[in-house]
């Protein structure tokens, strides 16, 4: 239990890694109060092992897509982009949790990892395709498979449907994961979900709706 939080499993197969990427949604940022919250989800997850924290985009790389759906530009140009974004994100949160931006994966202690430098200084961002299809969820698989650790997702909404058979094709069609998710988390053997408790759990009889908009990186 981490107060303010509800968690669950979409995965959970073999023993846990020594380390844990929480991917933390760049829509958390907007909420009333979210240092403080964010900082116990962190704080929590981090009692055990070592969490690297990969920051979505948020309302920032939203408007780069409403910019990009009004005069359309190159694809890899708009990923470049999003991904240079989500290092200002992981500047502000390193910043108001007072945690290190780092720059490699894993490490020794709870981190804010810069993604644009870790994906430069790794080469691993040649092996992720160049789209929208690609946010901050596969992202953060994507570390968590490299890296070998395990992947708790942080989002503002509950996935819409229980995910006990492991649907995750069905998140990309309810729109609460990226549409790339399944290939990248597909070397993950546990992934869990972290919301704020303030928001409803999923249904226990079945779909409970689906997330409609953009999400942000």
């Amino acid at each position: 239990m981490i107060p303010g939080w509800t968690l669950g499993t979409l995965r959970s197969t073999g023993t846990a890694a020594g380390h844990e990427v929480l991917k933390l949604g760049g829509s958390l940022l907007g909420m009333p109060d979210w240092p403080r919250l964010v900082a116990g989800l962190i704080r929590g997850r981090a009692a055990g092992r070592p969490v690297i924290v990969v920051v979505g985009g948020g309302a920032v790389v939203d408007g780069l897509r409403t910019i990009d759906a009004a005069a359309p530009a190159d694809s890899g140009t708009m990923h470049d982009l999003a991904i240079g974004l989500m290092g200002t994100t992981a500047r502000l949160v390193s910043a108001r949790l007072s945690l290190p931006l780092a720059g490699e994966c894993p490490c020794t202690s709870a981190a804010v990892l810069d993604v644009p430098r870790w994906l430069a200084a790794s080469e691993q961002g040649r092996h992720l395709p160049a789209g929208w299809h690609v946010t901050s969820d596969s992202i953060a698989a994507h570390v968590a498979a490299v890296t070998g650790g395990d992947l708790l997702l942080g989002k503002r909404a509950p996935p819409p449907f229980p995910c006990a058979d492991d649907p995750l094709g069905a998140l990309v069609e309810s729109g609460w994961v990226d549409g790339y998710f399944p290939a990248a988390a597909g070397p993950l053997g546990r992934i869990g979900w972290a919301v704020p408790a303030s928001v409803p759990a999923p249904a226990l009889d079945g779909p409970a709706g689906q997330r409609s908009g953009p999400r942000g990186r």
